[in-house]
């Protein structure tokens, strides 16, 4: 059922904007007033009504701070980014739009700007990754540094460290967790900046990030885990079957493979034959892609996937993602883990693969229209997820 916009996607990310505002991100007056200034399907409009609306919050936000008003300065900064990040939504692409880098370079300068607001200030930390260094912040829910159970909250396709936040990084915190969020291969910094595509031995990324997080005292390392978001529901769990550090993990919506997650969205006679099957359909399946590739919201998932992933063309991609499963792999998983669903969400088809083939302690959430968190990532009703998500968490940590 469409909120604001007839488009599927424009409505969807439009919620996604506006459903952060249960953790300060956004405000929904200021998010329909931008709305109303955007004309469907139009990636032209929906930036500027974004951009403008963030560029506006953010100099109330410095006229705030410089005044010593630090509570006023810290909630307009949240929203800023948050908005800055709205905007390059669907400049996604390659070649990239240059707007995407200047915007998310914006995004997380205001966010930067409201974490040395916050009280205990969130840390802007470097986590060693080969010869690279990624972004991520510390959270903790007091000044001293006692050990206490820690949360490391993994993003999806066109998630940043910044809107990890947003999402259960706050809740973390409020809930007494330490808490970090960090830019891996594919994702915000590592991908503007450093030009590091993902990879699907999600494991050789959550190593270095949990290396990082046991060096530091504010870390029970008895009580780390990891959450995924959006395509995080595939990354955290590959990384549980090879990271046996961690005590927990939660795949919010869980995916056992990224291939039979496209499957599941063309007809049968083209998904018989993915990845490497009959060169006809195969060709068709091609010219069909890239003719959807030039339209705004059909073809931004897909455009979005070649310059996460580094590939030129749909079929690449398409290829690719055979290695993003967790066959042969799930059996490895050992932590206590809950998969999630949400009732209205085409992502996470294969939540219930996941969990059945999971032999260790599991338990499956699922969330539905009828309580308001039917949508992807549950963005219309955040703070449902965290409720159950961290009830679950808690219980398991303490055992």
């Amino acid at each position: 059922m469409a909120l604001v916009f007839k488009n599927p996607l424009f409505d969807a990310q439009w919620l996604r904007a506006a459903g952060h505002s249960g953790s300060g991100g956004a405000e929904l007056g200021e998010c329909f007033a931008a709305a109303r200034r955007i004309r469907e399907p139009d990636a032209e409009s929906w930036f500027h009504a974004w951009s403008e609306l963030g560029e506006n919050v953010l100099a109330g936000a410095e006229q705030s701070r410089s005044e010593g008003r630090r509570v006023s300065a810290l909630g307009a900064f949240l929203r800023a980014s948050n908005y800055f990040r709205a905007a390059y939504t669907f400049l996604i692409g390659v070649p990239l739009d240059p707007r995407v880098v200047a915007f998310y370079r914006r995004q997380r300068a205001a966010f930067a700007a409201a974490a040395a607001l916050m009280s205990p200030a969130g840390e802007r930390i470097a986590i060693p990754y080969g010869d690279f260094r990624l972004h991520g912040y510390l959270f903790r829910p007091a000044e001293d540094a006692a050990p206490r159970s820690t949360l490391i909250i993994n993003g999806g396709y066109d998630s940043t460290a910044e809107e990890a936040y947003f999402f259960s990084g706050a809740a973390a915190v409020a809930r007494g967790y330490s808490c970090i969020v960090f830019d891996g291969p594919g994702q915000g910094a590592a991908i503007i900046e450093d030009g590091l595509v993902f990879r699907p031995d999600w494991e050789a990324v959550i190593g270095p990030v949990v290396d990082f997080a046991l060096t530091r005292p504010e870390v029970d390392p008895a009580k780390l885990a990891l959450m995924g978001i959006s395509f995080g529901g595939y990354l955290a769990p590959r990384a549980a079957s090879g990271e046996p550090r961690l005590a927990a993990c939660i795949a919010d919506p869980g995916e056992f493979s990224l291939l039979e997650e496209f499957k599941s969205r063309v007809p049968g006679f083209i998904a018989r034959e993915l990845p490497n099957g009959n060169p006809a359909v195969l060709a068709l399946l091609n010219f069909i892609l890239r003719r959807r590739l030039r339209h705004t919201t059909a073809g931004w998932g897909l455009r979005r996937g070649l310059w996460v992933h580094g590939v030129a063309d749909p079929l690449a991609y398409l290829r690719l993602t055979e290695a993003y499963s967790l066959e042969g792999r799930v059996d490895r998983i050992r932590c206590p883990t809950l998969i999630c669903a949400a009732e209205g969400d085409d992502i996470g088809v294969t939540a219930h693969k996941l969990y059945d083939a999971l032999s260790c302690d599991k338990a499956f959430a699922t969330f539905t229209t009828q309580e308001g968190a039917g949508e992807h990532c549950e963005a219309g009703a955040r703070a449902v997820f965290n409720q159950r998500a961290f009830d679950w968490l808690d219980r398991v940590l303490c055992r």
